[in-house]
């Protein structure tokens, strides 16, 4: 808990003299002179004109589709699947009813006054 806190602490004063050495640099930034204004470049000439999509687009040709059938591949046959054994029987366990929740108290929303606390009476 106490490398925390110097942790926090370290954090902070980093953080605070950071902000220190940024208001400096702002004060310094508003005290030089103005900056000269930008030049005027020139601007650039016309672009050319892009180039015209054909109306239509040539198709690609696909190749033909073979017709023959492959020969047909032989059905593979598995191993049968290892029998597990069966596993014993688990007893039913029956929970007890749960308790009734307690009642929560009232939360009195008054504060009581304090004698001690209040003005002494006014003496005529």
């Amino acid at each position: 808990m106490a490398s925390f806190n110097r942790t926090a602490l370290a954090l902070f004063l980093a953080l605070c003299f950071t902000s220190m050495n940024a208001g400096r640099a702002a004060r310094h930034l508003l005290q030089l002179p103005p900056l000269p204004s930008m030049p005027n470049l020139p601007k650039p000439a016309a672009l050319p004109p892009l180039p015209t999509i054909p109306a239509t687009l040539p198709q690609p040709t696909l190749p033909t589709l073979p017709t023959t059938q492959p020969a047909a591949l032989p059905k593979p046959t598995l191993p049968p699947l290892p029998s597990f054994p069966s596993l014993p029987t688990v007893p039913k366990v029956t929970l007890p009813p749960l308790p009734s929740m307690p009642s929560i108290p009232n939360i009195p929303t008054t504060i009581p006054s304090i004698p001690f606390l209040s003005p002494p009476p006014a003496g005529n």
